[in-house]
């Protein structure tokens, strides 16, 4: 491993694209440290503490995905939440659009700087949206909670409305959202690429160190007294952790091979046969990890209404059947899994184009004609696929609410059994170990890792 990192940094193209995305995620973590102007981050980080009260529910959700800066009401609180949002909103215009679709596929270039644009703008108002809605949410509690709010910006007044209070917190967050998207893509484009999906693992890896503490604060090694957790059932959760992260890996990298056979061509006075890859990867996840984040983020939807709204209507009712932990709440995770699964590898894998790629290769499925056969053929195949690989999705989404009820542990120990932050911590840290290797292979060296090397 030593070597193999010498290799790495041996590189000074990589070398400066691993520094500059380290930076990057420094910047990050440093921002999720500093509280809107006027906003007391330890009174508002006692409240979260009251409000989880160690079950899993909106606050536990959103603050570990992004990265405890939601519970200290910091700049980065809103996280890329909005950006995700928007994310979704702009496939299923694709979706939907297809005069879009033709746009795209025509143009791809100016097709992709177009979509960008568009989740910029998107990203803008959403955030606007939720930090309004989440600066009214503050004030709330500060009547509750007096402490949180600093009385020099409520003392400023006009029509009976906190306006520079109000003005602080949502241009403050609004900018911290765009300024966090803007950091997603350099990574993305001067870094070592996955920006979004990089800053949610630090995010949720940041969570780590508070977990190792409370485990260990619920052994309860200070008492003669038992604690909530004995080292018997940490053995449990380390054998169930190692199971469940290894089955992710199967389950990322998983793939169904299609085998290919190539029409023998004349060459001058020889006979002779096309070179080229033999099977065709279908990989069993093909959407990743994105089907659990867009599903994650919609539900976040209801629950947060019926925070901002209360219990004491209609609205608060609907919105609390489907609050994280509850069986509406997992019926709902594990459809929406399933159907951006489906939605996603129909919208980015393309048979027809493989198939006519084929046909102009001279490549061919023994068995199967070329052409429509050869595009029927390989849809029934992701299909059928696509469905294993979204059901074993939607199971280990549903592992921590499943490991925390029959283990009786709390929420913030079981979220990294299963669910989104195994699957991205999984997701990336493969992601990223193939682009590493990509880099080393260019320049001939060995590879990053010399035994599985990532296919």
């Amino acid at each position: 491993m030593y070597n193999a990192l010498q290799r790495v940094f041996q590189i000074p193209e990589l070398r400066t694209k691993i520094f500059f995305t380290l930076a990057l995620l420094a910047i990050y973590r440093i921002g999720g440290f500093v509280p809107v102007p006027g906003i007391n981050g330890e009174v508002a980080l006692s409240y979260f503490q009251h409000a989880t009260g160690g079950g899993q529910n909106l606050f536990q959700l959103v603050d570990i995905f992004s990265g405890g800066a939601f519970s200290h009401m910091t700049v980065f609180a809103l996280g890329v939440v909005p950006y995700i949002s928007a994310s979704i909103i702009l496939q299923l215009l694709m979706a939907l659009i297809p005069s879009l679709q033709r746009e795209i596929r025509e143009n791809p270039e100016y097709g992709r700087r177009k979509i960008n644009r568009w989740t910029r703008l998107g990203t803008l108002m959403l955030s606007f949206i939720q930090a309004t809605l989440f600066a009214k949410y503050a004030m709330q509690i500060n009547q509750t909670n007096p402490g949180i709010i600093s009385s020099d910006l409520l003392s400023t007044t006009i029509f009976g409305a906190a306006w520079l209070y109000y003005l602080i917190f949502i241009a403050t967050m609004t900018t911290g959202c765009v300024l966090l998207m803007w950091i997603g893509e350099q990574i993305t484009e001067k870094g070592i690429g996955n920006g979004m999906s990089l800053i949610i693992c630090i995010g949720i890896l940041s969570q780590l160190p508070s977990t190792i503490g409370l485990i260990i604060q619920q052994l309860n090694l200070d008492s003669p007294e038992p604690g909530q957790l004995s080292f018997f059932s940490i053995l449990i959760l380390f054998f169930l952790f190692v199971a469940v992260a290894v089955g992710t890996v199967f389950i990322i990298q998983g793939q169904r091979r299609i085998p290919l056979q190539y029409a023998r061509r004349v060459v001058g006075m020889r006979e002779v046969q096309s070179v080229g890859t033999s099977y065709i990867p279908l990989k069993v996840n093909y959407a990743g990890v994105i089907p659990v984040i867009f599903a994650s983020s919609i539900l976040m939807f209801p629950a947060t209404l019926g925070q901002f709204v209360g219990v004491g209507n209609w609205i608060g009712q609907v919105a609390s059947w489907f609050s994280p932990g509850s069986t509406m709440y997992l019926i709902s995770y594990v459809i929406l899994i399933i159907f951006f699964t489906y939605f996603w590898t129909a919208t980015q894998f393309r048979p027809d184009q493989i198939a006519s790629d084929m046909k102009k290769n001279g490549a061919f499925i023994p068995g199967v004609r070329q052409g429509k056969h050869t595009q029927d053929y390989l849809e029934n195949a992701m299909s059928s696929i696509t469905l294993i690989g979204a059901c074993l999705l939607a199971l280990i989404a549903v592992l921590p609410s499943i490991i925390g009820s029959l283990m009786n542990v709390s929420s913030s120990i079981s979220y990294f059994f299963g669910g989104t932050a195994l699957l991205i911590l999984v997701g990336v840290v493969l992601d990223t170990m193939k682009q590493i290797e990509s880099h080393l292979l260019m320049k001939r060296y060995e590879g990053f890792m010399k035994k599985g090397r990532a296919r």
